[in-house]
Parts: structure tokens; C-alpha cells; sequence
């Protein structure tokens, strides 16, 4: 353990260096509540200073050519998967989750770099004769420039992975911002882009306790150019309202509250095996978790009753601990206030002694119209359970909150699957399925989950500009 951990970079990646900060911050096992090493603390100084390097090395590196930014991806995948089970190990350290689920993610974020690194030879444009016939319409796409990339602490190489793919494919320079929780990932990513031929200034690195003073300054910056940010909608909110300053391009993967639909025809074990992997799945600590489960009166007993078995089944030193004890606190006051609602308590809901940061897999059944737990993302291990008798009762329910990220479907009847994907609010859909995370898939929401999309066929757009130039042709 102590061997991975010395080789991770501690400092600031600015222009191909990394550098003591004035300061450090400690990253916590959340297994152990204990200290694993202290890293960097930038301030706004640092910040801008990533700034300069981003926007000196801008020009040069959308100046490379596309098979060669392409092949620093590529090769990047390959030490990715090289060193898994180092990674795996970092992960499991700084964020908590299982070793399992820990290989999981590094093999997903790996796939992000190989798939845009396939994209990056793919950026077209069009070319074609003006309606009149008087000029020649050319379109061209180019990197929109500097980005500054904030990413959360649930997946500390998956989300980096997904961001800084499409920028290196686009020819962009960029700043990343990891979660405070969990800096080590990051920056050993970092040291891999760099070890595949990543050139200095294109990828630099700000680990922070102080988010809001280093960010400020950056989107106030005329020479920042586009800002993509995965984390809560309040945040996304706030940093959408300072963007707006200098009219910024900006890609939101924001908060969620994942309805899981189970219809009386549901195949109910497919059902609970996919509800175990939506809502346990990084500790419940997903933005794509299952939140609210609405199972059908006719099979909410059998559902319930499976599902309760599976729940207990989990071991929390198996499942891992979450993040933190103020994320431990929260859930568990979610709990206990729904209980004291009125909801019944049929597995978990109680902290177990001893060190760490672990909650059980708990399940709730008679969730009260209207709880907390309910309209608020839970991002924890707990099922929240209300029945329902109709489609169109199940539907409004699922649609009833500003924010449209995922929702899981299970039924086999085709004709309502389909009615039922296209009335539901959300950017994307597991029809029976419990996992919709595909690096060649659009990833995000609608409404207040966010604005764009990450990975697949469009996920390189978000780091492009449409140039248009009328050529004149004259006339014959």
C-alpha cells in the first residue's frame, strides 16, 4: 500500500511540473477514518498559473494531428490497464469502494481514453453549395480552447477519464480540478497521460480544500473558454451564473433522482438483480443510483421480499464505506426521518460500530407521499419503496422532480416499454437493465441534471466550435 502511494504525485501539475502548494490538506481512508498522506492546497495564484500554462500550450497542441492526439489516448488506455490493480488499489483507498467494483471503474475510465482516442480522427465538417449557388458554404470544427474540468469524488479516475478524453481528442489544453477527497487518482492519471507523450501545459492539475476561490477567479478569465463539471445542481447552478460572465461553453452532469419502475408483468428477479446493481452499485454513492423504487401493488411483496433478502445478504465491509461521517450522517438522518414518517424499517438503517465510514443496505417499504427521501438525491445504500396501480399514476410520480438524469423500466410488455420510455423525463433509460454507464453511449439528463452530453458519437462535441466560411463563387 505504502508503495502506491509514494509514487503518486502530492504537488500541483503546472506546465509539465508538479510543485509544493503553500499549503496541505490531508486525504482520509474512509475505510479507516485515518490519514493516508497530505497533498497540495492551490489557491487562486496556482489556479491562474494553470491558466497561463493551459493557454500558452493552446495553439501548439490544436496544432497536432489528430492521430497523434489519438495515440496519446490509446497508449494512455494501455498503461491504464497495464497497472490496473494499482489503480484499483488508490481507488479503493482514497474513495472506499470494494476492489472488485474499484477494477471495474479503472476499466471503464480506460475505455473513455480508447474510445476518444478513435474519435479524435473523426472530427469532419461540411462542405456544400449555397442556396443561390453564389458561394461555396465550408464548415470546419476546431477546439473550443482552455478548459477548466471540476470532477467528483465517486469516481476519481472514471469522471477525470471521461472529460480530459474528449479534450485531448478535440486539441484542447486543460485545467482539472479534483474532488478534495479523493486528489491521488487524479494525479496519478495525470502522470500516465504524460508517460503516453501528453505534452506539458496541456493537462494540468489543482487539487484544493477551497473550490469556490479557485474557480472564481478562472471563470472570470476571458482566456477560459469552456467548463465542464460533475456534482450537485446547486453547485451547477452557481457555477452556470459565473460562467455567464464571459458567455463560457459550459457541460453539466448534475444531480439525479433515478426513479426504478417494477410493472406488474416485470420478470421480478431480473427486477431485484438489476435493483441491487442500480442502488448498490459505488456504495449507493452514484448520480445514476437508483433512488426511488415504484413497484407495482400486484408483485410489491415479492419484489420487497427479495430484494430485502438480497439487501442482508451484503456485507458493508464487502460493499465498502461511504466517503465520509457527513455523508454517513446525512443518509442516516434520511433514514431515521422517514421511519419516524411512518415508513417501515425491513433491512439496515442503523450505523454499525467500530472505525470507518460504513451504513448497511438498508430498505424502506411505505415510503410516506411526500418525504425528504423521495424528492432529494439519497446517494447512499438505501431503497426506498412505494407501490403504484396504474401507468399513468407511476409515470407522473416519475416525472414529479426537477431532475431528469436516468430511470430504470422493468416490464416485458414491448408496447408499454415503449410508451413508457418516451414519457419519461430522463436523458437516459435502463429498460431492464440496472446499469446504462457505456463509454460509446451520450451520457447526461435533462432538466436540472444537466446541460450536454459525455461519451459517445457527441461527447466530442462539447470540446468543439462549428467555424462557417462563405467562399465566393461567383456566377458562370
Amino acid at each position: 500500500m505504502s508503495a502506491v502511494l509514494d509514487r503518486v504525485p502530492k504537488g500541483l501539475l503546472v506546465a509539465g511540473r508538479w510543485r509544493p502548494g503553500a499549503a496541505t490538506f490531508v486525504v482520509e481512508n474512509p475505510a479507516t477514518g485515518e490519514a493516508l498522506c497530505e497533498v497540495a492546497d492551490g489557491t487562486p495564484a496556482d489556479a491562474l498559473a494553470a491558466l497561463d500554462a493551459a493557454d500558452a500550450a493552446q495553439r501548439r497542441w490544436a496544432a497536432v494531428p489528430p492521430r497523434v492526439r489519438g495515440e496519446v489516448l490509446r497508449r494512455a488506455h494501455d498503461l491504464l490497464m497495464e497497472r490496473i490493480d494499482e489503480f484499483a488499489l488508490l481507488i479503493t483507498l482514497e474513495m472506499g469502494k470494494s476492489r472488485a467494483e474499484a477494477r471495474a471503474e479503472v476499466e471503464y475510465g480506460a475505455h473513455y481514453l480508447r474510445w476518444f482516442g478513435e474519435e479524435a480522427v473523426r472530427i469532419d465538417g461540411t462542405w456544400k453549395v449555397s442556396e443561390d449557388g453564389t458561394a461555396r458554404v465550408l464548415v470546419t470544427r476546431q477546439p473550443v480552447g482552455p478548459c477548466l474540468l471540476i470532477t467528483p469524488w465517486n469516481a476519481p479516475l472514471a469522471m477525470p477519464a471521461r472529460k480530459i478524453g474528449p479534450a485531448v481528442a478535440a486539441g484542447c489544453t486543460m485545467i482539472v480540478k479534483p474532488a478534495e477527497q479523493t486528489p491521488l487518482t487524479t494525479a496519478a492519471l495525470a502522470e500516465v497521460l504524460r508517460e503516453a507523450g501528453l505534452p506539458d501545459g496541456v493537462l494540468n492539475v489543482v487539487p484544493t480544500t477551497r473550490a469556490a476561490a479557485i474557480t472564481e477567479p478562472l471563470l472570470r478569465d476571458g482566456r477560459l473558454r469552456k467548463l465542464s463539471f460533475t456534482g450537485s445542481t446547486p453547485v451547477g447552478r452557481l457555477l452556470m451564473a459565473q460562467a455567464a460572465g464571459t458567455v463560457l461553453r459550459t457541460s453539466m452532469e448534475l444531480g439525479g433522482n433515478a426513479p426504478f419502475i417494477v410493472c406488474e408483468d416485470a420478470d421480478v428477479d431480473a427486477a431485484v438483480e438489476g435493483a441491487m446493481t442500480a442502488k448498490l452499485r459505488n456504495i449507493g454513492e452514484a448520480c445514476i443510483a437508483a433512488n426511488r423504487f415504484h413497484v407495482h401493488a400486484d408483485v410489491a411483496g415479492e419484489f420487497t421480499r427479495k430484494l430485502v433478502a438480497r439487501m442482508e445478504s451484503v456485507a458493508v465491509t464487502v460493499m465498502g464505506p461511504m466517503i465520509d461521517e457527513r455523508q454517513r450522517s446525512r443518509v442516516a438522518a434520511l433514514v431515521d426521518e422517514t421511519v419516524a414518517a411512518g415508513a417501515q424499517l425491513r433491512a439496515g438503517g442503523v450505523v454499525p460500530d467500530g472505525p470507518g465510514y460504513f451504513y448497511p443496505p438498508t430498505v424502506l417499504t411505505g415510503v410516506p407521499s411526500g418525504a425528504r427521501i423521495s424528492r432529494e438525491e439519497i446517494f447512499g445504500p438505501v431503497a426506498a419503496i412505494r407501490t403504484f396501480t396504474s401507468e399513468a399514476e407511476v409515470l407522473h410520480a416519475a416525472n414529479d422532480t426537477e431532475f431528469g438524469l436516468v430511470s430504470y423500466l422493468y416490464t416485458q410488455d414491448l408496447n408499454r416499454a415503449l410508451r413508457m420510455v418516451e414519457r419519461l423525463e430522463t436523458g437516459m433509460i435502463g429498460l431492464n437493465r440496472g446499469y446504462v454507464s457505456d463509454p460509446s453511449a451520450p451520457f447526461g439528463g435533462m432538466k436540472q441534471s444537466g446541460v450536454g452530453r459525455e461519451g459517445g458519437n457527441s461527447g466530442i462535441n462539447e470540446y468543439l466550435e462549428q467555424k462557417y466560411v462563405a467562399i465566393d463563387a461567383g456566377r458562370a
